[in-house]
């Protein structure tokens, strides 16, 4: 048989690539470092019956109303510290880090799908022994949020939904309604299967500063703290690896049906208008879809009110919160 000849371009090609992966290479942190800077006095750690090891902080005024708070993709129990400062003093303030996240991390079972995420907010709500709640989450946490509220409807008291991810049936409506600045660079290259075979082992650090400035709106709380924080956690040993599993194992928006007006408990949307992952518009479907929900939106505000905003977010939840006691939820 005779031999295919590599021509040199080819070669140069190929040489480039490998030194390219080279000067890209970032190997991980080990989760034991990671670990000793994030967490806190507060942190806790439960182990479920299939070995993962979730960490959650259970923060704030013991006999008040509690609040459990869900993080969004790529992010971790972190973005909620500004409102566990200003609300802690009144509510009881729950907070976890989702399989693939923060220093919750890899599971055993590499199940990341909307099933597991669920499953482990009801873990950590059962080992707290809360039987009703205030559930609030962001981006993907939102989308954690209605859906654990379809699932368990007897347990939330109340919705707070931050820049939320929506139903399955809106996402093509979500792709026509982009928003005008530019998203984060990170989640456009995870949606590219080429991508996703390289990344397990690159410099994520680029891609953590783009996605930062952009999700926050080039907010000055995007600092080398912030930075370093996605950054770090992202690259905690087995990370990288659980976030490929998670957006290689997603089978688009499929046909499920989500049908968020039987939702009949008092809903907060809250929106910033700025936000480059999932338009504003999404807001008024949210509203549209849920029969007692009331909708806020900051001007000049990008995908993180709660940390973009902190004072002013946090009082519109104080203020919805007191409602609820008012009318007696």
């Amino acid at each position: 048989m005779k031999k295919r000849r590599v021509g040199p371009r080819v070669t140069l090609v190929l040489l480039t690539l490998v030194a390219l992966g080279a000067w890209l290479y970032q190997g991980d942190l080990p989760a034991e470092a990671v670990d000793a800077k994030y967490t806190s006095p507060t942190s806790q750690f439960l182990t479920l019956d299939d070995g993962a090891r979730i960490h959650f902080r259970d923060e704030g005024n013991r006999t008040g109303l509690p609040i459990v708070l869900v993080h969004g993709s790529m992010a971790s129990l972190h973005t909620w510290e500004p409102w566990v400062a200003r609300l802690g003093e009144t509510y009881r303030i729950v907070t976890l880090d989702l399989p693939a996240h923060g220093l919750t991390g890899a599971v055993p079972s590499a199940d990341y799908s909307s099933t597991a995420q669920l499953r482990t907010v009801q873990a950590v709500t059962s080992h707290l022994n809360l039987e009703q709640f205030v559930l609030g989450g962001n981006s993907m946490g939102g989308g954690v949020s209605w859906r654990y509220a379809l699932e368990y409807p007897e347990s939330v008291l109340a919705l707070i939904l931050v820049d939320a991810s929506g139903p399955a049936a809106w996402y093509q409506a979500r792709r026509e309604a982009k928003p005008d600045k530019a998203s984060p660079l990170a989640f456009k290259l995870l949606g590219q299967s080429w991508f996703r075979a390289i990344a397990a082992r690159i410099d994520p650090y680029y891609l953590a500063v783009q996605g930062a400035k952009s999700a926050y709106n080039d907010s000055p709380v995007v600092t080398d703290a912030l930075i370093m924080r996605y950054y770090e956690l992202a690259l905690r040993a087995g990370t990288r690896d659980a976030i490929l599993g998670r957006f290689n194992s997603w089978q688009g928006p499929g046909r499920q049906s989500e049908d968020l007006t039987v939702l009949t408990q008092p809903t907060l949307i809250l929106w910033g208008r700025e936000d480059s992952v999932i338009s504003v518009a999404t807001a008024d479907q949210f509203q549209a879809a849920m029969p007692h929900s009331e909708v806020i939106i900051y001007d000049g505000v990008g995908h993180a009110p709660m940390e973009e905003v902190p004072e002013r977010s946090a009082e519109d939840v104080r203020r919805f919160l007191r409602a609820l006691n008012r009318d007696g939820v």
